[in-house]
């Protein structure tokens, strides 16, 4: 998909044409999220870690933070995305275009031969160039989630990390706000 085609579609979003949202999963486990951290020089610090189960989280995102998810502790593969957007498109009241990256799970045949039921109801998917994670909204939401709307006292268990995933997931949109600056294409 060209980036032109894509700041088309932003343009009849925002003029509520249609309904835009971007989609990918990402996985949370016990292991913890650590991008960076500091400490005084005689101080020691730990971030309690397990090894165990991950909670995987597929979502799809708009720009007015309407976050529509499910989790798993499978692995998220076409059955999963089938199963998913079959429940969605029942959902939708208007065009509807979700923005995929180019994952194998995306692209399969299964998922393909699909994609005719859903565009037949108003349901219809564009693929991000290769290499473009910053041009997908939704990498900005997991990445809230797992640096700021999670808590280190969270990962305690497996329990307290899907309950606090759930919780923050749903207030996304009510609660939990993500500012969103309008889609320029020569954004890096």
């Amino acid at each position: 998909m060209r980036v032109e085609r894509l700041a088309l579609l932003e343009q009849q979003a925002e003029h509520e044409q249609i309904d835009l949202f971007y989609a990918d999963e990402s996985g949370i486990s016990q292991q913890g999220y650590s991008p960076y951290g500091w400490q005084f020089k005689d101080e020691k610090v730990s971030v309690p870690v397990g090894h165990g189960q991950q909670l995987n989280c597929f979502g799809l995102l708009s720009r007015n933070n309407k976050l529509h998810f499910k989790t798993t502790t499978d692995t998220i593969n076409t059955a999963f995305l089938i199963a998913f957007f079959d429940e969605f498109v029942l959902k939708i009241q208007k065009p509807t275009v979700i923005v995929l990256d180019n994952a194998k799970i995306h692209q399969s045949k299964a998922f393909k031969i699909r994609c005719k039921y859903w565009q037949a109801r108003g349901l219809f998917f564009v693929y991000l160039p290769p290499y473009s994670p910053h041009l997908n909204i939704i990498e900005k939401c997991w990445h809230e989630l797992k640096q700021r709307w999670i808590s280190v006292e969270d990962y305690y268990s497996f329990e307290t990390l899907t309950y606090a995933v759930q919780l923050a997931l749903m207030a996304v949109g009510t609660e939990l706000f993500i500012n969103f600056s309008p889609f320029n294409p020569n954004d890096k």
